[in-house]
């Protein structure tokens, strides 16, 4: 198939091995009163960008392509959470606390789930990961590996975190990372604009980004595919 329009150079689409990825995009993220407001964060930034990341993922399941979905959460024993994660953020209300929305990040709870809107459909992967990085204590690299998926499409939240932390892993893992501009946001956008920087910098170090409507013309019967 044709090559996917993107930064620094031309993302070297193979299709048959691809998977998107969508990082985090939980309500304790995303939502007023979530854990994200919590620490005086926009979450506004974080909401306007749902629309895009659902065309995405639209796109994905239209062609028949896989769609992991992670959240960053914990065990409600809190035995997978070190106290050096625990005991940063916001001293009035952290990880395990209870919140306006349940216990914060801990599996099960209504502030962990997925956005409504972008909620998993039946077949749809899953993955419950206690870091920044999907692939830290999680089965995502097994899971990748018995897929035959070489090459990962990035959306979810934050850019500069969870995100490019996953994507730096799995770059290191011998993946081919593409990130979708509109389908990713920081709450501060100059983290976002250097996050993107340092992603596609020399020569695709990190990985390539691309706009939305380019990735899913790239998609074989995708939406807005005139092929």
């Amino acid at each position: 198939m044709a090559d996917i329009p993107a930064e620094p150079f031309a993302f070297p689409a193979r299709t048959h091995e691809m998977a998107l990825v969508v990082i985090d995009m939980q309500r304790d993220f995303a939502e007023p009163g979530g854990f994200g407001a919590s620490l005086g964060n926009d979450v506004y930034r974080i909401g306007r960008i749902v629309p895009d990341v659902k065309r995405l993922i639209e796109g994905f399941r239209a062609a028949s392509l896989p769609v992991i979905h992670t959240m960053e959460c914990h065990r409600p024993d809190l035995s997978d959470l070190p106290p050096a994660k625990r005991d940063r953020g916001n001293p009035a209300l952290r990880i395990g606390d209870e919140g306006p929305m349940g216990r914060v990040l801990i599996v099960g709870e209504a502030g962990t789930a997925i956005l409504p809107e972008l909620a998993p459909v039946d077949g749809e992967i899953v993955i419950e990961k206690p870091g920044k990085g999907a692939f830290y204590a999680t089965r995502l690299g097994e899971i990748l590996k018995e897929k035959g998926i070489t090459q990962l499409v990035f959306a979810g939240v934050t850019t500069e975190v969870c995100v490019q932390t996953t994507m730096r892993e799995a770059n290191d893992r011998g993946y081919e990372c593409l990130l979708c501009e509109e389908a990713t946001e920081s709450y501060f956008p100059e983290f976002k604009a250097a996050a993107i920087a340092m992603i596609r910098a020399q020569g695709a170090i990190v990985g390539w980004t691309a706009h939305i409507d380019d990735i899913l013309k790239g998609l074989p019967d995708a939406p807005n595919n005139p092929a």
